[in-house]
């Protein structure tokens, strides 16, 4: 049975000089054997809560606890039982992959027995035992993330930490860092995921959070989330040069709901019990010339989007 590991309540935290806080009155919880979702544009404070719980910012305002006790606590007790497999590389580029691991596993106070079984078991998890003696900067791009992931692995934490795990690399590497994720929360670790490939938190999250400005949106089951989103209409125009938001059709439509482009296709998200013969009749009388129609849910992009709209995040 599923139980909370991880319990973040009610934490706010701004930074010396700023004028708005990075997080507010954030309250999550992760549970061990599932992988919740992280969500956010940049600058909605991702960053600031992974500190939190890596222990490179001390809590402010509210509380984190592990299995009940001060994260704290905890860290200072039992460093380990928390790992971070961070967005930069976290290994020495100068030092081979077996090196590596065998460094990562004495700062984890490994005996000298455990070490060398955990170090084989890492290689074996992350499929690197034909590369125990390349240099880390030697690796693909895919491999380095392989490595990023056994170092994660080695001293067999209750909670990890996944920022952004899988930039930059192949289809292939990206599935297998994936299934890896997966099979880490089948053995009843608790995971947070983050990432920006939304098709990534769709293949493996159990409860998905959206973090913006500071604050979280929502978090709830991804099926919940998927189930409770608008009703969608995309279409496609075969002029849309006069679509603008001046064009009276615009307007109408906008009366049913929330429009959006994604550069081919508009998606209207309609407000709950909009009927769709209204939508359908709308378009109907419109002047607009319809070159492809398409109804069904919102996708977790549409749920993102409508949520903390579409404005460039550049900070």
């Amino acid at each position: 049975m599923e139980t909370d590991l991880l319990q973040i309540s009610h934490v706010s935290f701004q930074y010396k000089g700023a004028k708005d806080a990075a997080l507010t009155d954030v309250s999550l919880t992760a549970k061990r054997g599932e992988i919740l979702g992280l969500l956010g544009p940049n600058g909605a404070g991702k960053t600031t809560l992974i500190s939190h719980l890596s222990a490179g910012l001390a809590v402010q305002n509210g509380d984190v606890l592990i299995d009940g006790e001060p994260f704290a606590k905890v860290h200072h007790n039992t460093p380990t039982r928390i790992s971070v497999a961070p967005q930069e590389y976290a290994f020495y580029p100068m030092l081979t992959v077996l090196e590596n691991l065998n460094c990562f596993a004495a700062a984890c106070d490994l005996s000298a027995d455990l070490q060398k079984t955990r170090v084989q078991s890492c290689l074996d998890f992350a499929q690197l035992n034909h590369f125990g003696n390349t240099r880390a900067q030697n690796l693909s791009g895919g491999l380095k993330r392989r490595l990023n992931l056994a170092i994660a692995v080695l001293p067999q934490p209750d909670l990890y930490l996944f920022d952004e795990p899988t930039v930059g690399v192949d289809p292939q590497s990206r599935a297998f860092i994936l299934d890896a994720i997966k099979h880490l929360a089948s053995q009843g670790a608790a995971i947070i995921y983050t990432s920006h490939y939304m098709e990534e938190i769709e293949a493996i999250a159990d409860r998905v959070a959206i973090l913006d400005r500071g604050r979280i949106l929502c978090c709830d089951t991804l099926s919940n989330l998927l189930q409770q989103g608008a009703m969608t209409v995309r279409f496609q125009l075969k002029d849309a040069s006069i679509f603008t938001p001046e064009h009276p059709s615009y307007a109408a439509l906008l009366a049913f709901g929330h429009l959006q482009s994604d550069g081919t296709h508009y998606i209207l998200s309609l407000r709950p019990h909009t009927p769709l013969s209204h939508v359908f009749t709308a378009l109907e009388n419109s002047t607009l010339a319809l070159h492809d129609i398409q109804v069904g849910r919102a996708t977790l992009e549409h749920v993102f989007m409508t949520l903390t709209d579409r404005k460039l995040r550049d900070d």
